[in-house]
Parts: structure tokens; C-alpha cells; sequence
């Protein structure tokens, strides 16, 4: 965004360099029996202080042989807030706010963990969108694919 970010993240590509994909992996989607197995893909470019030019996006490329195909993509239409949790030398990035997707738009919660220890992996902790999906629990992602841009907790 270019602008000072007192507390924010920035995730996946363009923005990290990075890609913040990971795959095989287990999802839920409302209404549908069961989970299916696919591909997360996840961006984002978020600042608490300039919500309204803030975005995150998802998308989910079913890998499973289970009918109907449930991929999807989805972006952010309003984010209504961005909450940092400075955790050591990591930081902890919770974003909610309304995301559209081919099955209608819904409420939506985020929550990024940027693991400073190069050794280790970053990670989607949670993302899920009310009444439609739910990743099933942390997701790991490539290290430097989440970066957090100022983890000021207000």
C-alpha cells in the first residue's frame, strides 16, 4: 500500500514474493456431506489504518473426485477489521470483514501467523467464511509467504 501500518499483513503473491499455496489439503463447505481435498491459495494486502483500500482473497481448487466440484475463489468486498496479537517475535494478524464468492457473499474471518524463525513455516491459522467453508485447522504456508506490516495491538 505504501503507507505507514501500524498493524497489518501482507500475504501470498504479488505482494510477498512468496506464494502462500498450500496443497492436499482438507476443507468442509456448508452443506455438503463430508470434506473435500484441494488446493488454498491466499492473498492479501491489509492495514488497519487504510481499511478501505485493504483486500484477502482465497481460492480453492478441489483436487478430490467427490460430485459436485466445490472450487471456488473468493475476495474481499469489506474489511471491517484487523486485530494484531505480537506473540514473541511473531505476530498474529486476525482479519474479518465480507468476502463474494460463485456460491454468494458472506462474513469472513482470517487470522494469518507470521513465524519470524526462518526455520519454520508461516501459516493461515484460520479462515473461515460463515454459512459456506472452513478450513480444518492451521494451514501451514512457505516461510516469508505472510509478512506482517507493523503488529501494533490496538
Amino acid at each position: 500500500m505504501g503507507l505507514r501500518c501500524t498493524c497489518g499483513v501482507l500475504v501470498g503473491l504479488p505482494f510477498t514474493g512468496v506464494g502462500a499455496i498450500a496443497t492436499d489439503e482438507e476443507v468442509t463447505l456448508e452443506g455438503f456431506i463430508g470434506t473435500r481435498r484441494g488446493t488454498l491459495t491466499y492473498t492479501a494486502d491489509v492495514c488497519a489504518d487504510s481499511l478501505e483500500m485493504s483486500t484477502v482473497t482465497i481460492s480453492f481448487v478441489q483436487t478430490s473426485g467427490e460430485t459436485p466440484n466445490l472450487s471456488f475463489t473468493g475476495t474481499s468486498t469489506e474489511i471491517t477489521s484487523v486485530v494484531c496479537n505480537q506473540m514473541g517475535q511473531n505476530c498474529e494478524i486476525t482479519v474479518t470483514g465480507t468476502i463474494e464468492t460463485e456460491f454468494g457473499t458472506f462474513p469472513f474471518t482470517a487470522e494469518f501467523l507470521d513465524i519470524v524463525d526462518n526455520a519454520n513455516v508461516d501459516q493461515v491459522s484460520v479462515f473461515e467464511i460463515d454459512g459456506f467453508f472452513n478450513q480444518q485447522g492451521a494451514v501451514p504456508v512457505p516461510q516469508l509467504s505472510v509478512q506482517d506490516q507493523g503488529c501494533a495491538e490496538i
